[in-house]
């Protein structure tokens, strides 16, 4: 496995990745996925505002993808991120999330943000166990803000500081 800053190229890869989640998980609140298109813009905003937005590859295929934006718009949240995190679905549970993570967060700290939010849609046990991995802590939890697949899912939110003071 190699990771790498993601290019524009990879939009079709982590847009096949994030439909799946879309389409058949709760981590995502989103109903449709977007095209490959919004994927490329994306790519080049998070990269052009100079944050980290990071690709796994194994046997020259993307097979996660990871990214920090600011937290919130407000001048105020300048030195918090929010991060983003998918694993294609057949390399789940094969260790790429958490060196992905790990990866990411060390970049975030290079770009001076001093504090990580994960913002766990449906509270998925995947991802918070892969979050506490990390040191992430519970921050706090919305209960039942969303409704996908027929039930009510939480949004837990989850902390890492990036810094020491």
């Amino acid at each position: 496995m190699d990771i790498r800053p993601a290019t524009a190229d990879d939009a079709d890869a982590i847009a096949a990745i994030y439909g799946h989640h879309v389409l058949h998980g709760t981590a995502s609140f989103d109903e449709i996925p977007p095209p490959a298109a919004f994927w490329k813009e994306k790519i080049e905003a998070v990269l052009g505002r100079g944050w980290p937005f990071l690709v796994a590859t194994a046997g020259g295929q993307v097979v996660g993808y990871a990214y920090a934006t600011q937290f919130r718009d407000r001048p105020a949240y300048a030195f918090t991120c929010e991060n983003s995190i998918y694993i294609q679905p057949d390399h789940v549970g094969q260790g790429i999330g958490k060196t992905l993570l790990g990866k990411l967060i060390a970049a975030a700290r290079g770009k001076r943000f001093r504090q990580m939010i994960a913002v766990v849609g449906g509270a998925e046990p995947a991802s918070v166990a892969l979050h506490r991995s990390l040191g992430f802590v519970e921050a706090g939890r919305m209960k039942s803000v969303g409704f996908k697949f027929g039930r009510w899912l939480d949004t837990l939110y989850m902390q890492l500081g990036l810094a020491d003071s």
